[in-house]
């Protein structure tokens, strides 16, 4: 696990850091998904995005630990 993520003297937690990969992995996941047609099949796009996110946030910080 990373330490604290220091940002101008400002000391700032590293979910932050694991949160900005997360959300990048995410991007390139609903892009990819869009593309190839599977929102169609989704019943809750904005559900099913936000429980994308927490899955790859959670795979992030276990494979960090």
């Amino acid at each position: 696990m990373i330490k604290e993520i220091d940002l101008a003297g400002v000391y700032l937690s590293p979910m932050l850091g694991y949160l900005v990969v997360a959300l990048a992995i995410t991007g390139l996941a609903r892009f990819a998904l869009d593309r190839a047609g599977a929102y169609r099949w989704i019943w809750h796009p904005a559900l099913f995005d936000l429980s994308l996110l927490l899955i790859v946030l959670t795979a992030i910080v276990v494979a960090t630990m």
